[in-house]
């Protein structure tokens, strides 16, 4: 008699992207998991029919499974407002986008799965339908009252954001004493807990170029950053820096930490996202269940052409059982 499989939980994201594809590719791959999507399961249907791939849907229920045929996905099903037209965003189906995600967060944080999986969002259609929306990252942190933090893994680095979706322009005065201290705590917190590191080296790079250059490009760094590590430090977190973040990613630098913090979103994401585009995931840290998603957005340009690759999201899938079960082992 085979053990349960682990139960995970996918939403596909914007229907009319690649995510409704990508779920039907994961269900085809020999991934050793029970499926869920939380979805229009027609929509899923027909994503399967442009791909020329058959699909076995079925309910889904609290019945552990024990094996998967390739193809087999079980859904909890949210219906579409609009039927979806791949690569043409509709106004009318952002709230879909936005049940699913609750939805799928509230079963998550009811301990009915092992961990969430993520497709892309369009977030500029979610705020064209007149709702508030930033990010994954954000909803599921408002949706659980949750302390959290966005990491970017690859197969060799790490990166976590001190600031996410901000215009470049807001960043320095959202670099504070308090906001180094949350982020650093979240993100040791998170390396010990998720990844099994008693004692996590961190990165934490400056926001000036050549980290302010003793203050003459900058003095946020002996201002705010330097000061705050060194409180961390005598707490006992292990913490290099700020470092300058055009050296920081050179294979000595690497050898140094485990993580790294970055001031914002494109100061270190270009890194990661060059070394690993297709095997990338964003893993949210603080969460009260596991949630990694892809690391790229809908490509509306090739949704409905049977061009998508599953790289991405199939290595999101396979990070979201390893976190589970590393949470598992020390419950």
């Amino acid at each position: 008699m085979h053990a349960a499989l682990p139960r995970l939980l996918l939403t596909p994201g914007e229907p009319a992207g690649i995510g409704p594809e990508l779920a039907v590719r994961l269900a085809h791959t020999d991934m050793a998991a029970d499926l869920v999507a939380c979805a229009d399961p027609d929509l899923l249907r027909r994503a399967a029919t442009r791909l020329g791939l058959p699909l076995h849907l079925s309910d889904a229920d609290d019945q552990a499974l024990g094996a998967r045929a390739r193809g087999r996905l079980r859904v909890l099903p949210v219906a579409l407002a609009q039927q979806e037209t791949p690569g043409h965003l509709d106004v009318r189906n952002a709230a879909y986008v936005l049940e699913t995600l609750a939805r799928a967060s509230d079963a998550c944080r009811a301990g009915h799965y092992a961990a969430l999986v993520t497709g892309p969002v369009h977030k500029g259609i979610i705020n064209d339908a007149g709702i508030p929306f930033t990010g994954h990252t954000e909803f599921f942190a408002a949706r659980t009252a949750a302390d959290v933090l966005m990491l970017l893994a690859g197969p060799h680095l790490r990166i976590a954001l001190a600031t996410t979706h901000l215009p470049l322009a807001a960043v320095p005065a959202a670099i504070t004493p308090e906001r180094l201290r949350r982020v650093l705590g979240v993100l040791w917190r998170g390396l010990q807990r998720d990844f099994g590191m008693p004692a996590p080296r961190i990165a934490v790079l400056g926001l000036n170029p050549h980290a302010g250059e003793n203050g003459h490009l900058g003095r946020e760094e002996i201002d705010i950053i330097i000061p705050t590590l060194d409180t961390l430090r005598g707490a006992g977190m292990h913490l290099l820096g700020p470092l300058p973040a055009d050296t920081a990613f050179t294979p000595a630098a690497r050898a140094r930490y485990d993580a790294v913090l970055a001031m914002y979103h494109d100061q270190a994401l270009p890194v990661l996202k060059a070394e690993a585009f297709d095997t990338g995931v964003n893993i949210t840290l603080g969460l009260p269940y596991v949630r990694t998603s892809v690391d790229h957005g809908t490509a509306l340009d090739i949704a409905g052409h049977n061009r998508a690759e599953v790289n991405s999201l199939l290595s999101a899938a396979r990070m979201a059982l390893q976190l589970s079960a590393r949470r598992a082992q020390a419950a």
